[in-house]
């Protein structure tokens, strides 16, 4: 059976924006590992029971299933550790897991409130309802107060990734002359906002926007040429 993906999709099953999905997206791309893509939605918790989880990403390889896109990455880097590393070593496995982690508490938090009300009208209706009912409570507030003054709040987002600017403004890639995990890990935000929000995060001439633009090229286009809201 062809190693396959399940990945969080929106009413048009190739409107693929998880954040998550996108990590392991990139790290099977990386690895040079194909697959197939199974679209999933929010409601369909029983389409992934089999993996005992109710999120994405999951990946079915062989007789194997991890759930998880952290727990998916080290299962590729020690399945297959004649392709391309993700980590260069127990230093960078370390690093990268520092980087998913800071990019979950912070970049995630950022750019959710600039984007998370522009996310609804991209899903069908039964997942539009638990989408906008499980936010909003999680928030406290209707989506459209969430992302209020994004204008201004984007100023104070891109002040923000100054240590990301700094870093690629030394090196192409986080992972210095080559993309690691730590890359797609941060890549993957930015991939969620661009696939669900025309809003841009980013300024055209900041080092950021163009390490995501070598990324979206990156494996012959694969991220640039999926289903997305901006317009670039």
């Amino acid at each position: 059976m062809p190693r396959q993906l399940y990945e969080l999709c929106g009413a048009d099953p190739t409107r693929v924006f998880s954040p998550y999905c996108w990590r392991t997206r990139m790290a099977l791309a990386h690895k040079g590992l194909a697959f197939e893509t199974v679209p999933w939605r929010f409601t369909e918790k029983g389409a992934i029971a089999f993996a005992n989880s109710e999120k994405v990403p999951v990946l079915v390889d062989g007789e194997r299933s991890v759930a998880d896109s952290w727990a998916i990455a080290e299962y590729l880097e020690d399945s297959y550790p004649d392709a391309p590393s993700l980590f260069g070593g127990p230093g960078g496995r370390a690093m990268c897991r520092m980087i998913g982690n800071w990019t979950e508490s912070a970049l995630h938090a950022g750019l959710a409130a600039m984007i998370v009300a522009d996310i609804p009208p991209h899903l069908a209706p039964a997942d539009r309802d638990y989408f906008v009912s499980s936010r909003e409570k999680r928030f406290g507030k209707p989506l459209a107060e969430v992302v209020a003054g994004r204008e201004t709040a984007v100023t104070e987002f891109r002040r923000a990734l100054y240590p990301l600017r700094t870093t690629l403004k030394e090196f192409p890639y986080l992972g210095g002359a080559a993309p690691n995990y730590a890359d797609y890990s941060v890549f993957g935000a930015f991939q969620w906002a661009r696939c669900v929000s025309d809003f841009a995060p980013l300024e055209p001439t900041d080092a950021v926007h163009a390490w995501r633009e070598r990324l979206l090229d990156a494996f012959g286009g694969m991220a640039r040429s999926t289903t997305a809201s901006e317009a670039a």
